[in-house]
């Protein structure tokens, strides 16, 4: 059991990190590239990435709350809690506040550029938590 709580913190980040890159670098490309329209590929991207969104919410979540536990694990996770934080922020704003716009057709250029740049400054947040739950501990 001891071992779960410790890996724990790193599977979640792992897998926060890796949906990401899979939905944003592999999976939305690959729409516009093969369905017939590209409204057709925007609507389907946007249903994914308010999927992302929840996955992200999720692992924050999850990662805060195992920052506050009293395993061996929290110290790792309180070292990137403020990326934690940030990721999950940004994914608020990319849905709530952005989203909204790109899918009403406002000022389009604009808000897909700011929705693209928050989805990729909050796939580095993910990177940067599981690098730093990676990072070897120190001897006991």
């Amino acid at each position: 059991m001891r071992a779960l709580t410790e890996r724990l913190p790193v599977l979640v980040a792992a897998f926060w990190w890796v949906s990401l890159t899979v939905v944003g670098f592999l999976v939305v490309p690959l729409l516009f590239q093969h369905l017939p329209t590209p409204a057709m590929a925007g609507s389907m991207a946007a249903h994914l990435f308010t999927a992302q969104t929840w996955v992200s919410i999720a692992c924050a979540v999850l990662l805060l709350a195992l920052s506050r536990s009293q395993s061996e694990a929290a110290p790792a996770v309180d070292a990137a809690i403020v990326f934690v934080i940030l990721g999950l922020l940004l994914a608020l704003v990319v849905e709530f506040g952005i989203a909204p716009r790109i899918v009403a057709r406002q000022n389009l250029k604009l808000w897909h550029a700011a929705g693209s740049g928050l989805y990729l400054v909050q796939w580095a947040c993910a990177a940067t938590v599981l690098w730093r739950l990676l990072r070897p501990c120190a001897p006991r």
